[in-house]
């Protein structure tokens, strides 16, 4: 099948798209339609197509060829309860999985838009997080429809003996599931970073990649080496033969002979230093990825009230409490670059040899020698 995304309607104001061609029943986002991040205009629906239509066809009627994603789940049932013990209007039927559809559409337009623009090493990674937004954001609506069940509005029930407490905890678990949802839209940040940012860790071609940033790095040192050697010959027209033979334009050769403020000629020493101590970072980088590849897998521990996990699928060192720590502990636990995922219902950071020994510095979860 194929998607197409509809930007423009008739004269009667339906979606209009080809109809000459075998097709789905076109899917509507509603009569006012939706704002998609990487389309420009309205977006009302989609229509989906056995075989690809013709360029003239799409040309014609302004659509825009989209994925189609994966879909997780959405609790109807639940969301109607949820609905019928706050309002009194009629549920809509599939509204709740439609309003979910919608921003997983959205989503995964980003997604494709982001591939054709980037390296295709990093295609899989973009797939990865758009996979992690549906099936997130799909927990987070069943889990606002659930919350929704606890208690009635006090307009449902009427003022007389209304459950006030009941209906503070309902409130906070909102509060508690909207961070869940915010951090859940973070996640369309990361898909339009990919490629653009530094090599992580969680990346499965980030042992290659930090390869070909070394090779790259120490090139570019010793080019920097060979041309200040060249530029500091007392035989000028010699030197610019040199530089021109590593590779600089006549213009690229007068930038570097140009004293800067301190009167300095070529590449200065901070730049050549700068650069070896990324060099120096990048190949501790490189023996620590190849290590964990190639080493005994690395082992959690357990301490008094908790654990400690070493999740190598989620590249995350994770902290298990067995009760909710107090308030010093967690000003530790941030101190150490640890980040409370609810998602996982454990305290994490990425997985790294300074997270294990950030983890063991923290007294309250140390491994007992």
């Amino acid at each position: 099948m194929y998607r197409y995304y509809i930007v423009n309607r008739n004269g009667n104001g339906q979606m209009s798209f080809p109809d000459a061609y075998p097709h789905s029943e076109p899917v509507s986002y509603g009569d006012n339609g939706v704002g998609f991040d990487r389309i420009s205009g309205t977006v009302y629906g989609y229509v989906e197509y056995a075989e690809e239509l013709p360029e003239r066809e799409v040309m014609s009627y302004g659509l825009h060829p989209g994925p189609i994603p994966t879909y997780y789940p959405i609790n109807e049932a639940l969301a109607r309860q949820s609905h019928n013990m706050m309002s009194y209007r009629d549920y809509r039927e599939g509204s709740k999985t439609a309003e979910y559809r919608r921003s997983v559409d959205d989503a995964s337009f980003t997604a494709a838009w982001k591939k054709r623009r980037v390296d295709p090493m990093y295609h899989e990674k973009i797939d990865r997080l758009l996979d992690s937004y549906a099936r997130r954001l799909a927990e987070n609506m069943n889990a606002d429809s659930s919350i929704g069940t606890r208690c009635p509005s006090v307009l449902i029930t009427g003022g007389s003996n209304f459950p006030v407490r009941k209906k503070e905890k309902q409130v906070a678990a909102w509060e508690r599931n909207n961070r869940e949802w915010q951090e859940i839209q973070g996640i369309i940040g990361k898909i339009k970073s990919v490629g653009t940012g530094g090599i992580s860790g969680d990346d499965p071609n980030a042992l290659a990649k930090l390869k070909a940033k070394l090779e790259e790095r120490e090139k570019h040192q010793a080019l920097m080496k060979a041309a200040n050697a060249a530029i500091r010959l007392k035989d000028t027209e010699e030197g610019d033969r040199r530089l021109c033979e590593l590779g600089y334009t006549p213009d690229e050769i007068k930038q570097l002979r140009e004293p800067d403020y301190c009167g300095r000629i070529g590449y200065p020493a901070f730049e050549l230093s700068n650069n070896s101590a990324v060099i120096r970072q990048t190949k501790k980088r490189i023996e620590e990825l190849e290590k964990r590849q190639t080493g005994p897998a690395m082992e959690g521990w357990e301490f008094d009230g908790g654990r400690v996990e070493m999740n190598t699928a989620e590249n995350r060192i994770q902290i298990f409490f067995d009760e909710k720590p107090g308030a010093d502990l967690r000003t530790m636990l941030k101190g150490e670059g640890f980040r409370w995922a609810p998602s996982q219902g454990a305290w994490q950071r990425q997985l790294t040899d300074n997270a294990i020994r950030a983890a063991k510095r923290i007294k309250a979860i140390a491994p007992v020698e």
